[in-house]
């Protein structure tokens, strides 16, 4: 759904405030030496995210044969994964495999998929789904529910009430979740209150008590409760807007920026992009956000691409919060799959959300009526330099002689923010000549934040579900957890997962001093059974190899995974919002590859009952040894809100990383050239008093 590469406009400051970086990188093959950006028609990966004109196609298609449908998910039906290693084994010189659609619909009360075949114009396939759970939401039917909400009648009165101004108030739809309900049931979210007079940050002004429950298909308010009335925080303090600061201020710093004068060192070809010695294509999705698929990565010892990733996203992100109150306790979102990371993903600022020498890129995405729009600069491609090292080593050994080598690290990043309600996620991957790929996610945005009567701690004598962050303003206790999906293909499709334990050995028999070390042992997971690991037990190393590929010195080529801050979920397995979400029970899971198998929360998300999840799937205990794997990373933090999360929060991140694992004979950076450095005359090289 990509179509258009934008660069910012380039103002300079004073050469003397700005460091530069000239990245013009020397590799041994051209191929891996232009920079470029390449935007003419190309032939279609089979990856490719629909384009404009195919998403109108399928608007198109759909409405000649049903009328008055919305449309919550319109994305690519990916060919079968053989086909597509097929067509790239073939070095794309054979015809694409036909185009085709999925779409996720709603027409009369019932959930409806189909298939549509773009190059033959028409449905292939027409399901009408009956099982639990229903699609995204769509923002046209949020928006007509909070507006239903702020005009019904009751909800008016409640306002007057409590003295406030209803021009002032900004209607939110929460999904419900699921909590033992019996049959189908209705399609609702429940509209919540904030305040506005006097700041842009709702989210600080929270109207507890009142509640206005809408049933999504009918539109039409179901219930209505307004249950308590509790003082509405003050906007003072609240505004994060750069203009409505006021002294004092922070120390100002001079200007930093990073400039590459003669453009990037990556190529993009459609939606291929090349850079130093990595291949990879990119994707947009309306509920995925980002998708990097068939990553390869060019061995110059060996002189081949070598294949690394097969399709990497974010699967769901899981965010339930520790209030049980009535006005709290379904408040258990799944990010993904009931609101899309790609459909709250926000056009990036140059120079603020991206660095100057960033590359922009659109995306493109079906709204309720089926009509394609255009999100600019969904994302941004750039060189990272920030004065880290790469490898580095100084030689103090040798008599008379001192040897220093450095060489600093150069990355391509690849960045998203998706926006969802209070919270924004920034998502990169990061790839690394080294061969790691690492996958960060940021948090900032707002906290949800509950009214309360109290303004000092020493009032609370009770379970308030959060901390207090300024007078009425309770910052809510949750969770985040990320599930990635990594399809893995490292050196080709036949993998297995080995567990590498660490563990401790007591010297015997007085054979040394030391009384004690530790050792390696490894085993294979056989089945999907084996391969459930929580971290924190023990130290473990995880890795996937290719059991077919040796090095020289005969260890299984693979890749590693180093994980990042270690999450578990402390709910109840039998607590409803953990059965839904019972994919976090493990942080990694491993199964084989299925291409149904896309979404760990299931493919129908909201209002949905765990019984399509990555912790069913699983039930069935199948074979992975030697097979197609697919890896599945729960990654994330516990979020205990502090007063400098207060009025808006600084950024936290999380994050892991997929790292070569005796894939290379040899450290593969070993002879790469540092990019060429700018010397600017005016500009001094060291500190002047």
């Amino acid at each position: 759904m990509m179509s258009t590469f934008n660069h910012p406009p380039n103002p300079m400051a004073s050469a003397c405030n700005t460091l530069l970086l000239l990245s013009v990188f020397v590799f041994s093959l051209s191929i891996f030496s232009t920079a470029s950006i390449h935007n003419h028609h190309h032939r279609h990966h089979p990856l490719d995210p629909l384009s404009l004109h195919e998403l109108d196609r399928v608007r198109t298609i759909i409405t000649a044969s049903h009328h008055n449908i919305s449309f919550h998910y319109v994305g690519l039906d990916e060919p079968d994964k053989s086909t597509v290693l097929s067509w790239l084994s073939r070095h794309t010189a054979a015809k694409p495999p036909p185009r085709r659609a999925l779409i996720i619909a709603r027409l009369n009360h019932q959930t409806r998929q189909f298939i549509v075949d773009l190059s033959t114009r028409s449905i292939v396939s027409d399901e009408i789904y009956g099982g639990s759970g229903y699609p995204i939401l769509t923002f046209e039917e949020q928006t007509a529910a909070n507006s239903l909400a702020l005009s019904y009648a009751p909800f008016r009165a409640s306002v007057s009430k409590r003295g406030l101004m209803v021009e002032e108030i900004v209607g939110l739809s929460f999904t419900v979740g699921w909590f033992g309900e019996e049959g189908r049931g209705r399609r609702i979210v429940k509209v919540m209150f904030c305040y506005l007079d006097g700041t842009v940050n709702i989210f600080m002004r929270p109207i507890e008590g009142i509640t206005v429950t809408v049933d999504l298909d009918e539109m039409k308010v179901i219930e209505y409760r307004d249950r308590l009335m509790v003082t509405v925080p003050k906007a003072d303090g609240t505004d994060y807007r750069e203009s409505a600061q006021k002294p004092p201020f922070g120390s100002l710093l001079k200007g930093i920026t990073v400039v590459q004068p003669d453009g990037p060192s990556f190529t993009v070809h459609g939606h291929q992009i090349r850079w130093a010695n990595w291949d990879f294509h990119l994707g947009f999705d309306m509920r995925a956000g980002g998708i990097i698929s068939v990553a390869s990565i060019y061995d110059v010892e060996q002189q081949e691409q070598r294949r690394v990733l097969y399709r990497g996203y974010i699967s769901e992100l899981f965010v339930p919060y520790m209030d049980v109150t009535e006005e709290w306790y379904f408040r258990t979102f799944f990010d993904a799959g009931e609101y899309g990371l790609g459909l709250c993903a926000m056009p990036l600022q140059p120079l603020t959300d991206c660095p100057q020498n960033a590359v922009f890129m659109d995306g493109y995405l079906s709204v309720h009526n089926g009509t394609p729009v255009k999100k600019t600069n969904v994302f941004c491609i750039f060189e990272r330099y920030a004065g880290d090292i790469m490898w580095r080593h100084t030689e103090a050994g040798i008599p008379g002689n001192l040897i220093t080598e450095v060489r600093p690290e150069v990355s391509l990043v690849v960045r998203m923010v998706s926006t969802v309600g209070n919270y924004d996620y920034i998502i990169d991957w990061k790839f690394l000549q080294s061969g790691s790929i690492k996958l960060t996610v940021g948090l900032s945005g707002m906290l949800e934040v509950k009214g309360t009567e109290y303004t000092h701690v020493d009032q609370i004598n009770e379970e308030v579900y959060g901390t207090l962050l300024a007078e009425n303003t309770l910052g809510e206790r949750h969770d985040h957890f990320l599930t990635y999906h990594l399809d893995l293909d490292v050196d080709g499709d036949v993998n297995s997962f080995v567990k590498t334990h660490l563990q401790k050995k007591v010297v015997s028999n007085n054979i040394s001093p030391r009384q004690s070390y530790w050792t390696v042992m490894s085993e294979t997971a056989e089945t999907e059974s084996d391969a459930m690991i929580q971290f924190g037990l023990r130290p473990l190393e995880l890795l996937v190899v290719n059991p077919n590929k040796k090095t020289k010195v005969g260890n299984y080529v693979g890749y590693r995974l180093i994980p990042g801050s270690t999450i578990a979920p402390l709910l109840s397995d039998d607590d409803f919002p953990q059965r839904r979400g019972a994919f976090t029970k493990y942080n990694v899971w491993i199964t084989p590859y299925n291409k149904s198998e896309k979404w760990v929360g299931g493919l129908y998300t909201s209002q949905s009952r765990g019984d399509d999840t990555l912790a069913q799937w699983t039930l069935r205990d199948r074979e992975i040894e030697g097979k197609d794997i697919v890896m599945w990373y729960t990654v994330g933090i516990h979020h205990v809100p502090y007063q400098e999360d207060f009025p808006l929060m600084p950024r936290t991140s999380t994050g892991f990383e997929l790292r070569p694992s005796n894939f290379f004979e040899s450290n593969p950076v070993l002879k790469v050239k540092p990019p060429t450095q700018v010397n600017w005359s005016s500009c001094p090289t060291s500190k002047t008093d």
